[in-house]
């Protein structure tokens, strides 16, 4: 008879740079692939980046306030990130994780 030994498997810590990638890329992820399915949503969004803040804001908003079911599916996408924020006293926007890669590409 042998005996197995097993180790309990280390479970990254969320507040980490790693921790927090990897929820990034989740969310990212599946970000992508619901807006692939909802081209209307991903037209808004691509456009937004493109016009002013106060444009971007009002189109996004008034899109969203027309397809509420399309905002809550969003916000729970986005919930492993929110939860990161308040677990880890942090917050990650969209902004800082662009700014980081872009950090570590120049």
């Amino acid at each position: 008879m042998t005996a197995v030994s097993t180790s309990p498997t280390a479970v990254a810590d969320p507040c980490t740079a790693s921790g927090v990638a990897a929820t990034a890329s989740g969310v990212l992820s599946a970000a992508g692939g619901y807006l692939d399915s909802h081209p209307d949503a991903n037209n808004v969004l691509t456009a937004a980046v493109s016009q002013s803040p106060a444009d971007a804001r009002s189109s996004v908003r008034g899109y969203f306030l027309a397809h509420p079911g399309e905002l809550l599916d969003l916000q729970h996408i986005a919930k492993p990130l929110t939860d990161l924020r308040g677990q880890c006293n942090m917050s990650v926007s969209p902004d800082q994780l662009a700014q980081l890669f872009d950090a570590l590409s120049s």
